[in-house]
């Protein structure tokens, strides 16, 4: 079996997802590295930061560098200098929110590039076809993506053409070279469409089981019903998977309720923005309060010579006050994108071992 249940701590699980490049201990968050790199670091930085799994995507990696050049260079492993394992998302929700232009219809999507215009289509066959090229470990169903706001109707709609592409996208899966595959539960808010769209994956079997369709604009109260719905449906022996969030204090309520797999792209994003994630040296819990949110280019940070984080041993923080990360942040130097960045992965990444640790000492 490619997973392997451990320990548990009430519905908390702890485990081993084995893959072709390397096992990985869960619960486990992924680095976003959607076009073959995480934003200002290196694959090497990755290593170092402790990374056990990386995210990338194949809607961008198909219209650069594309199919038959991501054929020809031998994959994204080789491609990025990455040995460890690679998750691709099938590149469903960026036709949806990047292209300029797209037209669904139950043979897949024909959008325009948002880069430059031009027509491509993207099925559940070419997605598959493209994540082996990219030499993915973990494939993603092909879906269709209903938007945060959309009626019961449309959620209905596009959960069960989804199951229609769940089932074409397993037919054309190729599951040599190790490569598992997951289904993504679609269905909003609405826990029958949650339910019947878990029934139907399950029992088209997966090698793991995906939750998409959150953190599009609901209330968290929501998305924690609908999470505690589906971790009572979805087997035990298989991963699962919170597509897409969120906040440390959701990814602890999430772990709690039996979730496995997490990515998000906040640390990163955050960072470049100058708003970092730091420790307040109290135990983990699900109401926030072991971190808070420092925004390093606020004017009190000026002559603070003291470390990001006095609870942090990452390097920014070993080696960068302050004022120093203030200083780069103001006078735009790509450096302070780069600093920031490795402290929030750090975070997150310490975060996840964190709570591993507290599911095996129970």
């Amino acid at each position: 079996m490619s997973f392997e249940l451990k320990q548990t701590k009430g519905r908390a699980r702890s485990g081993t997802l084995r893959t072709a490049h390397g096992d990985i201990e869960t619960p486990f968050f992924m680095p976003i590295a959607t076009k073959g790199a995480v934003k200002t670091l290196s694959s090497t930085d990755m290593k170092d930061l402790g990374a056990q799994i990386l995210l990338s995507n194949t809607y961008h990696l198909m219209l650069r560098p594309g199919l038959d050049d991501m054929m020809g260079l031998g994959g994204l492993h080789k491609l990025m200098g990455w040995d460890g394992p690679l998750l691709t998302d099938s590149g469903g929700y960026q036709v949806f929110s990047l292209s300029k232009m797209n037209k669904t219809t139950e043979d897949g999507v024909k959008f325009q590039s948002h880069i430059d215009g031009s027509h491509v289509e993207l099925t559940p066959e070419i997605s598959m076809q493209m994540q082996a090229a990219i030499g993915s470990d973990i494939i993603m169903q092909f879906d269709d993506v209903a938007a945060g706001d959309s009626t019961r109707e449309r959620y209905q709609e596009a959960m069960e053409r989804s199951l229609r592409w769940a089932q074409r996208s397993k037919k054309a899966f190729d599951s040599s070279e190790g490569r598992q595959l997951f289904g993504i539960v679609q269905g909003g808010t609405h826990e029958d469409l949650r339910e019947q769209s878990a029934k139907g994956l399950i029992d088209i079997g997966f090698d793991g089981y995906a939750i998409g369709g959150l953190s599009v604009g609901e209330s968290r109260e929501d998305a924690y019903r609908i999470v505690g719905v589906l971790t009572d449906q979805l087997p035990e022996d298989k991963p699962r998977y919170f597509m897409g969030g969120g906040m440390p204090e959701e990814i602890v309520t999430y772990v709690s309720m039996g979730v496995d797999m997490f990515d998000c792209v906040l640390p990163t994003r955050n960072a470049r923005h100058g708003t970092l994630f730091v420790w307040t040296g109290e135990d983990i819990n699900p109401d926030g309060s072991f971190y808070k949110i420092l925004r390093i280019t606020n004017e009190q940070f000026a002559l603070d010579q003291g470390p990001i984080d006095a609870h942090c041993d990452c390097h920014t923080c070993k080696t960068t006050s302050r004022a120093y990360l203030r200083h780069l942040f103001r006078t735009g130097e790509i450096l302070a994108f780069r600093l920031a960045t490795i402290h929030n992965l750090h975070f997150y990444l310490t975060l996840m071992s964190r709570l591993r640790k507290q599911i095996v000492l129970k």
